[in-house]
């Protein structure tokens, strides 16, 4: 399989991202290092050329776009540092062979910034993720994009793009409206062990809408992620995420869908080959 999503290279794995990538690999399984901002993009793109059946997204993730506190109750929290995006950076670590995509970059209005209005925070997003839809294209690259909060204003812009747009929505987690904008425009949606969480007694709602996606999205439309080291599926909720588990997000994709274990794994993986034109 293709773990298309995972952070290896951030500090919760600093003790042992060899160890664990190792792990990964020897399973057979081929990882997509995505990045933040220039340190783990540099980092990422550093380690997937060590390991072969590694490989490096590289971009700006909306959060560090500003200076945000940022509380992820499974993965620490921390307090961003703003980043201007540097396009001549990013473009000078795409030339290596190892780097399959630009990202993760996009919207957030979750984690929101003191001091700033709505229209300002998207206004600055807005820039920083064009520049790297530009540089995707450029670079004839996939893009990896984060939309927390802001579905509808994320839609609005990728409708201004030419389609189809070479991308994934990772860790998708809205509704079927959504998703079908999305997958109208060519994309692919990626899915993380948020699918195996149970219903939250306060909304069960947002469980059952995203569950109705993952059962009507085409299977050659889907991508497994882990988001690594966040979003431990939910048999190893509480724990550090690591890529290996993304066979927990298979395990719930063949249920939700009535299918073969084999037969989506096969399908998501191929996907993801072909997305980020990773050769298998």
């Amino acid at each position: 399989m293709i773990a298309a999503h995972c952070h290896v290279q951030f500090k919760a794995f600093s003790g042992d991202s060899d160890e664990v990538i190792k792990k990964c690999l020897a399973q057979g399984m081929i990882l997509n290092l995505v990045s933040t901002q220039s340190t783990t993009s540099a980092h990422a793109v550093e380690t997937a050329e060590r390991f072969d059946g590694c490989y490096a997204t590289i971009g700006l993730h909306p959060v560090h776009v500003f200076e945000t506190f940022v509380d992820e109750k499974e993965g620490g929290s921390f307090v961003s540092r703003a980043e201007k995006l540097d396009y001549e950076y990013y473009k000078k670590l795409a030339q290596s062979k190892k780097v399959v995509g630009i990202g993760e970059c996009g919207l957030e209005l979750f984690h929101f910034p003191e001091g700033y209005t709505k229209e300002e925070v998207l206004a600055r997003q807005k820039e920083a993720f064009l520049l790297q839809y530009k540089l995707a294209q450029e670079m004839n690259l996939a893009m990896s994009i984060h939309v927390r909060e802001a579905h509808d204003e994320m839609i609005e812009i990728l409708k201004t793009l030419p389609h189809p747009i070479r991308a994934v929505v990772h860790c998708f987690t809205s509704n079927w409206k959504h998703a079908q904008e999305y997958l109208n425009m060519g994309m692919y949606l990626g899915f993380t062990g948020v699918i195996t969480f149970p219903p939250k007694k306060s909304n069960p709602q947002i469980q059952f809408d995203l569950l109705e996606v993952v059962k009507n999205v085409p299977v050659d439309r889907m991508v497994i992620e882990t988001d690594a080291p966040y979003l431990a599926p939910n048999a190893y909720r509480g724990q550090r995420c690591e890529p290996w588990m993304v066979v927990e997000v298979n395990k719930k994709i063949a249920e939700v869908k009535n299918m073969g274990l084999e037969e989506v794994a096969k399908h998501t993986h191929n996907n993801a080959a072909k997305l980020f034109n990773i050769p298998t």
